[in-house]
């Protein structure tokens, strides 16, 4: 009598496997470029997971996986079988994301092949090696450490918990070392929001001491810890538009907000409206230029943007301005000339 249950134990216990390995054959090694018939399949779970079946019950385990939402499909005819149909990802778009993942500077190299591999389960095992040979991340700058990666973890959980964190804060130096700032105290600060710009991530957040905004390169952050404390700057970010924050900020350095009048060619059409959305105000003047309005930080990295566009660009105003742009003109010049 025991044995006998122990028998019919482990023939139900291989029947809730049979479901699951068939799942996993299905979603691993076909689409709608490779089929399985239900004798594949059957000789597939005797071969390789030591399980007997026939295709009667292949039969009824696709309408259990169909009814489990797997978007099960059958193609009858001379070559029948079954596959599966949508994915919660289609090809291009694990295309997209591996582009993501390994142009990524904030993802070190061997992270960045752990991810990959993980997307690569998202797709049939010929799509997968497809996936493969689409990746090149040799050579593509990337950081050496992977504090960002967790940083950007601790940063969310702070944001959700509504709470502070402290963190070192390090820059470099000309022997390609970082260094902390502030003598190595900790910095501390309420975070709102994380933002991407120049391939580089950014941490928004509060400074009570100071009363301000501020942002921090995250990859330049070590030790970040989640305090007790409870966010502050709520006021300050109750009306906060982190996408026009990031396009005024060149570079993400600090300056002072202005609203800045742009003569330009009208080749430099893209180019504008690429760094400033499709919302810039923008006016013809005359048959070859157009005058912009944007908001900017005004800074050095505001001013490098400009002169790098070249002669088809100038500031119109205002005029204080103007006047920071060409004392930063015959600042570079003189540099040069020493």
């Amino acid at each position: 009598m025991r044995q006998k249950v122990e028998v019919t134990t482990i023939a139900s216990f291989d029947q809730k496997l049979r479901t699951l390995y068939l799942m996993e054959i299905l979603l691993e090694r076909t689409d709608d470029e490779h089929m399985l018939n239900a004798s594949e399949l059957c000789t597939i779970l005797d071969q390789e997971y030591g399980i007997s079946t026939d295709r009667r019950t292949i039969y009824t385990e696709m309408e259990i996986l169909d009814k489990f939402g797997l978007d099960i499909q059958q193609k009858k005819g001379k070559c029948p079988g079954y596959y599966i149909g949508a994915r919660d990802f289609e090809l291009p778009e694990l295309k997209l994301l591996v582009d993501a993942v390994q142009s990524s500077k904030f993802i070190t190299e061997k992270k960045s092949k752990e991810l990959i591999q993980k997307l690569e389960k998202l797709c049939c095992k010929t799509d997968a090696e497809m996936l493969s040979r689409y990746v090149f991340i040799v050579n593509r700058p990337k950081t050496e450490n992977e504090t960002v990666y967790y940083n950007v973890d601790y940063i969310h959980t702070a944001i959700y918990e509504n709470k502070q964190i402290k963190f070192h804060y390090a820059e470099w130096t000309v022997k390609k070392e970082l260094k902390f700032k502030k003598n190595g105290a900790f910095y501390v600060a309420s975070p709102w929001a994380l933002t991407w710009d120049d391939e580089n991530y950014y941490l928004v957040a509060y400074d009570a001491t100071a009363g301000i905004i501020k942002h921090y390169r995250v990859d330049k952050m070590r030790d970040t810890e989640i305090i007790e404390a409870d966010r502050k700057g709520e006021e300050s970010f109750k009306n906060f538009d982190l996408a026009a924050f990031a396009k005024k900020t060149f570079g993400m350095y600090g300056g002072v907000d202005a609203e800045v009048t742009l003569e330009c060619r009208n080749e430099l059409a893209g180019v504008v409206i690429d760094r400033f959305g499709h919302g810039v105000w923008m006016c013809p003047h005359g048959e070859d230029h157009f005058r912009a309005r944007v908001s900017v930080a005004v800074s050095s990295q505001f001013f490098g943007w400009i002169t790098g566009i070249g002669f088809g660009m100038r500031i119109v105003g205002p005029e204080d301005v103007r006047q920071r742009y060409k004392e930063y003109l015959q600042s570079v010049i003189q540099n040069y000339m020493d």
